[in-house]
């Protein structure tokens, strides 16, 4: 009588790492062949019939859009930042910053079980198998989860890419990942999607939209302040470690 307890059966090899392979392709084919096409010069040109398009067909805009974002996302390609300001320019900085929240946010998870499935397992039995300095930071890590995983997606110097990899290699649950992943970037969000939606003025002036705005010390200072909110609990975990409490 066969075994039922059996894990299932995983493929190895090539088959493992394909999703990973094929992002990282799509990611090299795109940079070269979409650098100069998702562009704001390109939004720009297209504005009027963009917006004509969305008035007579909302739903196909809408579903389209929502398509090539998580593609945009999920494998690497440049024009994240002009995604996010198109859907303040279409959909303005509500309901159009909880679009581009909805549509990052699955990309994400596309590319998070794709890095899971081709290293992620394999890369976490060796951590949990290692001895040392790497040994206790990855016990850092899997004792402060959310912490972690709302601190990367805060901190803007995070790119956004790495914030995607890092938590599939620790093995980080996916309903850990989606969550924070959701809750964490919608600062952020909400900042471009904002611009976004005034890109309509920006284009009758003739002007480039400033995205260094989320720079400003009114917007980046609640963000770090969340971000140091995040922290917390770590850095309360590492006084009572050295107090012994």
């Amino acid at each position: 009588m066969s075994d039922m307890t059996q894990t299932p059966h995983r493929p190895t090899g090539l088959k493992r790492h394909l999703p990973l392979i094929a992002i990282g392709v799509a990611a090299l084919a795109g940079y070269f062949a979409l650098g100069d096409v998702l562009s704001f010069q390109t939004l720009a040109d297209n504005r009027e019939a963009l917006l004509a398009f969305r008035d007579t067909h909302y739903i196909a805009t809408l579903t389209v859009f929502l398509l090539v974002y998580v593609a945009i996302v999920a494998f690497s390609l440049p024009g994240a930042t002009i995604a996010t300001l198109t859907g303040g320019f279409l959909f303005a900085t509500f309901p159009g910053s909880l679009f581009n929240i909805i549509a990052a946010t699955a990309g994400a998870t596309a590319i998070f079980l794709a890095a899971r499935w081709g290293l992620g397992a394999k890369l976490g039995e060796r951590l949990e198998t290692s001895q040392g300095m790497v040994k206790k930071i990855k016990e850092g890590i899997d004792e402060n989860q959310w912490s972690m995983l709302f601190l990367i997606r805060l901190v803007p110097a995070v790119p956004f890419f790495i914030a995607n990899l890092v938590p599939a290699f620790l093995e980080v649950p996916l309903h850990r990942f989606v969550i924070s992943t959701f809750l964490g970037i919608i600062p952020g969000t909400v900042v471009y999607t904002s611009v976004g939606a005034g890109l309509g003025e920006v284009f009758e002036r003739g002007e480039t939209p400033d995205l260094s705005i989320i720079f400003e010390p009114h917007i980046i200072g609640p963000i770090l302040g969340l971000a140091a909110l995040s922290a917390l609990p770590i850095l309360i975990k590492a006084i009572r470690g050295k107090k012994g409490l």
